[in-house]
């Protein structure tokens, strides 16, 4: 079999998977309206695993990420070192799309300034849902990227799997989001998680085709992170081989994971076959982990997968799990 590795991190064996933090290995892999609460076909609670988070601690994790600890946070990458596969179908169900909600007009804000540093300009322009998750697992601070879906709750973030448990094994502590980061400046502030929930495959087996979790934030003065930033709609059980565009603040050279970033193409099947996961032409590198994936071209679409890893004998593409039953019903659980 051949290796996989996530972005950034350079494989052992043939394979290297320049992607979002992750890292897989040979014969296991290196990794780089509201709708209902509804469970999908065949899939129940069981297969969902989830971390509830104190107001106490999600305050504390805001109070901790300064600006200085948000600049040092290192790609994610070696938290999928030897992880392991599977290229079983994906449990699939009704196709379904959830349309997502625009931002409260009057509730736009100016730019806040993490560093006092000028603005500079981005890469992308700054889209207001996608932003950078930070986290501590096993000592070490981390970044990702991630993206506020529509739900029930008015508050939940789409992000991969492995920015938030290290599957297996714990979930992470002092997650949170930072909306339409750029060059240091954050217009919404820093929203701290509630509650963290990822596919048991993941959080239980490490298997990098549900790479893909939901963390809950809390409101800021009584307003909701969707008002404030809006939610993009999101897509499950659909096709394979459709076109994507996908976003993520990759921080690894050549880039600097200040800006935001963007790739897209037609999606292709793993081409060793040892995931489930579909790949498009795509360059971003490590910290790009947990961007979203969107249906058609540009940021307006149907969320559907997410940044998650890449081969070295693969170049220049990126791998995101597809979004069947499973992972579905994750996003049922946090979204209500």
């Amino acid at each position: 079999m051949q290796d996989r590795s996530f972005i950034g991190i350079k494989s052992t064996g043939k394979l290297r998977r320049k992607l979002a933090g992750v890292a897989v290995a040979a014969s296991a892999l290196t990794l780089c309206a509201a709708p209902m609460a509804m469970a999908a076909p065949g899939v129940d609670h069981q297969d969902i695993n989830s971390k509830k988070i104190s107001e106490a601690r999600g305050q504390a994790a805001i109070d901790y990420w300064t600006p200085e600890r948000m600049e040092g946070a290192k790609n994610a990458d070696s938290l999928v070192a030897g992880k392991t596969g599977s290229a079983s179908d994906v449990a699939t169900g009704k196709p379904a799309k959830i349309k997502g909600e625009p931002a409260s007009p009057s509730l736009s804000k100016g730019q806040q300034n993490l560093k006092g540093k000028p603005t500079k300009p981005a890469s992308e322009p700054t889209v207001s849902h996608i932003g950078k998750v930070f986290f501590t697992l096993g000592g070490a601070d981390y970044v990702c990227s991630g993206n506020a879906v529509v739900s029930a709750n008015e508050s939940t973030v789409s992000t991969a799997g492995h920015c938030v448990n290290e599957g297996p094994g714990t979930f992470a502590t002092k997650w949170v989001f930072v909306p339409a980061y750029d060059n240091g400046n954050a217009p919404y502030g820093t929203f701290a998680a509630t509650e963290l929930v990822a596919p048991t495959e993941w959080t239980s087996g490490g298997d990098i085709t549900y790479d893909t979790a939901f963390a809950v934030v809390s409101d800021q003065s009584g307003v909701s992170l969707t008002d404030q930033v809006g939610a993009s709609g999101v897509a499950f059980n659909q096709p394979r081989g459709e076109f994507y565009t996908a976003f993520g603040y990759p921080a690894a050279s050549p880039f600097n994971g200040q800006t935001l970033e963007s790739c897209s193409g037609s999606a292709i099947d793993d081409p060793y076959g040892q995931s489930m996961s579909q790949g498009i032409s795509c360059d971003m590198t490590g910290g790009s982990s947990g961007g979203p994936w969107f249906l058609g071209s540009g940021s307006g679409g149907y969320q559907n997968s997410v940044n998650s890893f890449g081969y070295s004998g693969v170049r220049n593409t990126m791998f995101g799990p597809y979004w069947g039953s499973v992972i579905e019903q994750s996003y049922q659980e946090a979204q209500n």
